[in-house]
């Protein structure tokens, strides 16, 4: 896409010095029958600045480009409706060249966007003294949440306070949907909970689903826009986006496993090998069940969450289930999971995820 639209800045943009040319008589331009005056011929040679001005600017990765864009494709198309006998068919490229640039422009106001959530969220990770997790205080606990804890490297590790991780893999936006690939980045505040989940989903060649998942003092958000720029779910703050987003912080757990320990956190032990984990937020809780191997591997998440938003959202079984283990700084975390709804009519499949990259702030 990036290719075509340099072709077309550059084409597009140098034709229109035609129209310069002939305003000064300084060449014969048989393919613009009409006069032009000299005012109007110094408008289309700037019309062509901008229009290479953008090129540079897109080429160079500068932020002004798309504004740039904006004003060549206006004053341009002014032109070309002034001489529209000549001109009318450079409006296709016009178009074009808009079609191609508003995905840019959205991406740009998309990531200031997210750049203003994330920022509080970091910076308010303030650095303390590191506090290692003790065997002490994990005592009280399941024993099956004592093992993996053990087990996983945190015991006698330095607490998190603070995580950053990449994911890639696959998604379903239904169950007869075909699997889409996206990327993401994910930021957590451990102590105060909170996380920020930025992705973006290939929904076609050249067609990005860009999205935002977010919890902040117990209220959830949830933002997807196509090509950055168009709304296809905006909600927020409501039951089902809300604890979706607490269920959602309280199975991630597992990749800072000493969380298990905050106060938010409270454990029930349900045999020896799972236990039940309230989440209590700002105004509410949420609960779930981590199943657990006999060597101490989480092998799987599961509690009920809504389907969709609205009122009309029902509750449904939500289960993470673990396929692989990496190590990141010392802790063994799953790697390697799929997502699955237990919906009436069957199993959805609906997320596989690999964890790439996690670096801790403790």
């Amino acid at each position: 896409m990036k290719v075509i639209l340099v072709l077309l800045l550059f084409f597009h943009g140098a034709i229109h010095i035609l129209g310069f040319l002939k305003g000064f008589q300084l060449a014969k331009i048989s393919a613009l029958s009409e006069t032009i005056s000299k005012p109007m011929g110094v408008l289309w040679g700037i019309t062509t600045s901008l229009f290479l001005l953008t090129l540079i600017g897109l080429l160079l990765k500068k932020e002004f480009w798309p504004i740039l864009a904006f004003l060549a494709l206006l004053l341009s198309q002014t032109l070309l409706i002034i001489h529209w006998q000549d001109a009318k068919f450079g409006s296709i490229a016009n178009l074009l060249i808009l079609l191609f640039t508003l995905p840019y422009f959205g991406k740009q106001l998309f990531d200031k966007q997210i750049l203003a959530e994330k920022n509080p969220l970091v910076n308010s990770l303030q650095q303390t003294n590191q506090d290692t997790l003790s065997a002490e205080e994990i005592i009280h606990l399941p024993p099956a949440v004592q093992n993996w804890l053990f087990q996983s490297g945190a015991v006698n590790s330095p607490k998190a306070i603070g995580v950053r991780l990449s994911q890639s893999g696959s998604l379903k936006t239904k169950p007869d949907s075909k699997w889409l690939y996206f990327q993401a980045n994910q930021y957590f505040n451990v102590r105060v909970p909170a996380f920020l989940w930025v992705t973006e989903v290939e929904l076609f060649p050249g067609v990005i689903l860009s999205g935002r998942d977010r919890l902040e003092e117990g209220t959830g958000e949830m933002l997807i826009k196509l090509a950055s720029l168009i709304p296809v779910v905006n909600e927020k703050d409501n039951s089902p986006i809300n604890t979706g987003a607490m269920i959602r912080f309280l199975g991630e757990i597992c990749w800072f496993p000493s969380a298990a320990v905050n106060e938010y956190i409270k454990w029930e032990e349900i045999d020896s090998l799972s236990a039940k984990a309230t989440f209590t937020g700002k105004s509410q809780s949420v609960s779930g069940i981590f199943h657990f191997t006999e060597a101490g591997e989480i092998s799987s998440f599961e509690a009920l969450r809504y389907f969709g938003g609205g009122k009309d959202a029902q509750r449904h079984l939500w289960k993470i289930e673990v396929l692989g283990y990496k190590t990141f700084e010392g802790i063994k975390v799953p790697a390697l999971c799929r997502v699955i709804w237990k919906l009436p009519e069957g199993d959805f499949e609906w997320l596989q995820l690999e964890i790439t990259h996690l670096k801790y702030q403790n």
